[in-house]
Order: structure tokens, then C-alpha cells, then sequence
């Protein structure tokens, strides 16, 4: 990972897995010049939706929560660029579609407020990446390369 880069968590949450959107949302973050450096496509358990939405746990949409993000598979992925998080929070829209641009992940596929296909690390939560990062990924299932690409993505740093 050079000095500009960062990772940031994404999810494609039950109702992106079922409605068949995770290539197309893969496919954006790629185009955009983002490099996957883990993804799993897995379950949620109880313990671990409620460690992942602990900041929530006092809110009336607490359990909410909890029963849709382990309604269904998920897929958890680690992406990896310049600014990263703020990169992907932009592509990925307002928490509530209906105030999601057109162009955005939610913008383009979501109506509802509970059913959002996606979640991102918040880039305003200054720990947020890690902690969902380590939450969700171990060590060594996330993969250090080069991208051949990455000369086209950004500009030659000065030395």
C-alpha cells in the first residue's frame, strides 16, 4: 500500500445480494479506479451485527437492523485507493436514497430507507474503517498488490 493510499469497508447488503447487484457494484468501484483487496461473501450472525451496529444499540431501529442485515448473505469488501472512504461515500450516496443523486449506488437502486443495497465506512468516524475492517476481515485475507493500472489512475508523485 503506497503513502497515498487507503482501505475502506463495503458491504452489499441482503437486499443488493438478492436483487443480483453485486457485480454491477463491484464493476463501479473498479471503474472508478478502486482496488479490491478482500471480499467475502458470507452470513451475519446476531454477535456480530450487533458488534457492527454497537453506536445504534439505543435507538428504536436497533433491532431493525439487526434482523435485515442477518436476513440474508451479505458480501464484505475491503477497497483500497486514494482518500478511499470519501471516494466510495460519494459513489455510494446519501444514507436515504430518496436524497441520493442520480449516478449514485443508492441513487440508482435504492427507494427505501431500510432496504439501501450498501453500506460504507463513514469517513466523518475517524476509526470507523479499521474497526469494521478488523471486524469483518482478518489479516491475511487481505491481499498487498500492484495495481498495473494505477499509473492511468493517478498522477506521478514528485520525489
Amino acid at each position: 500500500m503506497s503513502h497515498h493510499d487507503e482501505r475502506t469497508f463495503v458491504m452489499v447488503k441482503p437486499d443488493g445480494v438478492q436483487r443480483g447487484l453485486i457485480g454491477e457494484i463491484v464493476s463501479r468501484f473498479e471503474d472508478r479506479g478502486l482496488k479490491l483487496v478482500g471480499g467475502k461473501f458470507m452470513r451475519i450472525d446476531e454477535a456480530l451485527a450487533h458488534e457492527h451496529y454497537g453506536e445504534h444499540e439505543d435507538k428504536p431501529f436497533f433491532d431493525g437492523l439487526v434482523d435485515f442485515i442477518t436476513s440474508g448473505p451479505v458480501f464484505a469488501m475491503v477497497w483500497e485507493g486514494a482518500d478511499a472512504t470519501r471516494q466510495v461515500r460519494a459513489m455510494v450516496g446519501e444514507t436515504d436514497p430518496a436524497e441520493s443523486a442520480p449516478g449514485t449506488i443508492r441513487g440508482d437502486f435504492g427507494l427505501d430507507l431500510g432496504h439501501n443495497v450498501i453500506h460504507a465506512s463513514d469517513h466523518e468516524d475517524e476509526g470507523a474503517n479499521e474497526r469494521e475492517i478488523d471486524l469483518f476481515f482478518d489479516d491475511e485475507e487481505l491481499v498487498d498488490y500492484g495495481l498495473d493500472t494505477a499509473a492511468w489512475v493517478y498522477e506521478e508523485e514528485d520525489h
